[in-house]
């Protein structure tokens, strides 16, 4: 019996896991901030980010979801085990830091669209946003909530359709998508480390490493996390490959048209420095109109709703395991009372942040930068456990995975330290 076309649409997404949940998040409202910033004032010259970043993002993501389903624990518990504390801390710490500004961030930015729509208060939003998230995360299955963020992602699909849409010199697109070209100034290179701190993001490391420990929990391959060995085979390694690869390469085609859509609207037009929702949403004029506010708000929305509780579960999967309490959004609340206190915390800390009086917009491209500068340390940390044989087995970096590794590593170090010195002070 054939299968319908709808059946393997469903079946399709069906399939997809953490690797893809991973993307979609990456496509938080930080990522939308940076892309469309970076579109508006350098035009198509940052292109070439979108490209050039995905077979790292895909490699780092592979290495970190790999961990945690070969060992059956997610990073902390791996570090906690075989590492020095001092190594444990500093990771957490490095984690709790950039986590908390971007939930922050990514809240505020949420409260601002939700302002945009329905003009009512800042204030109102951000807290109404706060806690019903926290209500999703604590109250629905790992199962029902993953399945709904799947679906989530497709609001940033009309990016993609603006940028179809409007008039494109696609000859100077694809030069400067395929030729990376740099401006050797202090804006340029904000820009480029808060791009690769968008793409490549400590909080993600986590996250997968945890989810796919999720994963094997569901699947009966594992009883508890975090306890005994889960028995996989090169199968189960090639899904994850597979998986992670399909959410990196959506996550940087989206990315991409923010950035493309930004250049041909904002830019063109001598919007070059984006600082409001307001002026952020002219790049979705040419596809809706009036209805362009609106349009974006959805899209920062539910980008958000992905993003804030990957945040939070990364700290406190992190912050769980390092103490060794129960965790994991299988558990029921009254099963994981510090896991689910520790969500809770960090995203009401990152409600503090909102308060700082820097303008939510600005504010989630100083979150990109932030993961941009702390990734470094955390990236060399994994490149070692994933090399490490009495913890990997037979499931050790290959040469493709440690090569793109120490590349990323050494280019993200050169833009945060050109960067530093070149600040005021």
């Amino acid at each position: 019996m054939k299968m319908t076309t709808s059946k393997k649409i469903k079946n399709f997404f069906h399939k997809l896991g953490p690797g893809f949940i991973s993307g979609a998040a990456d496509d938080d409202p930080t990522a939308i901030a940076t892309y469309t910033q970076a579109g508006a004032q350098f035009g198509y010259g940052q292109l070439w980010t979108a490209l050039f970043t995905f077979p790292f993002m895909a490699v780092i993501q592979e290495m970190c979801g790999r961990i945690g389903l070969v060992t059956g624990k997610g990073l902390a518990g791996v570090i906690k085990k075989h590492y020095s504390d001092w190594f444990l801390t500093g990771a957490v710490i490095l984690l709790l830091v950039a986590n908390t500004i971007s939930i922050g961030a990514d809240l505020g930015a949420m409260a601002a669209a939700g302002e945009l729509i329905f003009k009512t208060s800042f204030i109102f939003w951000l807290i109404g946003f706060t806690f019903f998230i926290l209500i999703l995360e604590i109250f629905l299955s790992y199962r029902v909530y993953s399945r709904y963020l799947k679906y989530l992602t497709l609001t940033l699909l009309a990016y993609l359709a603006v940028a179809i849409l409007v008039n494109q010199d696609w000859g100077e697109v694809i030069r400067h998508t395929l030729f990376p070209s740099f401006i050797f100034s202090e804006a340029f290179f904000l820009s480029l480390i808060a791009i690769l701190g968008t793409n490549i993001s400590p909080y993600l490391f986590f996250w997968q490493a945890g989810e796919e420990v999720e994963e094997e929990v569901a699947n009966g391959k594992l009883r508890i996390m975090g306890q005994g060995l889960p028995k996989i085979t090169k199968k189960d390694v090639l899904a994850l490959k597979q998986d992670t690869t399909i959410g990196m390469l959506f996550s940087n085609i989206i990315i991409f048209a923010i950035c493309l859509a930004a250049a041909s609207t904002l830019g063109r037009n001598g919007f070059v420095s984006v600082t409001t929702p307001v002026e952020a949403a002219k790049a979705l004029e040419p596809l809706v109109g009036s209805w362009a506010s609106v349009l974006f708000a959805l899209g920062i929305i539910g980008s958000g709703l992905i993003a804030v509780p990957v945040l939070s579960g990364s700290a406190s999967y992190a912050i769980s395991e390092s103490f060794g309490w129960k965790e994991g959004l299988y558990r029921k609340f009254n099963k994981a009372h510090g896991f689910y206190i520790i969500i809770t915390l960090a995203t009401l800390v990152g409600v503090l942040v909102n308060f700082l009086s820097i303008p939510p917009f600005q504010m989630l491209i100083y979150a990109s930068a932030i993961n941009g500068l702390l990734a470094p340390p955390l990236l060399i940390l994994i490149l070692f456990i994933a090399n490490d044989k009495k913890i990997m087995g037979k499931y050790t970096n290959t040469w493709r995975s440690n090569l793109f590794g120490v590349i990323i590593i050494l280019l993200m170090l050169a833009a945060a330290g050109f960067f530093l010195w070149h600040l005021p002070f």
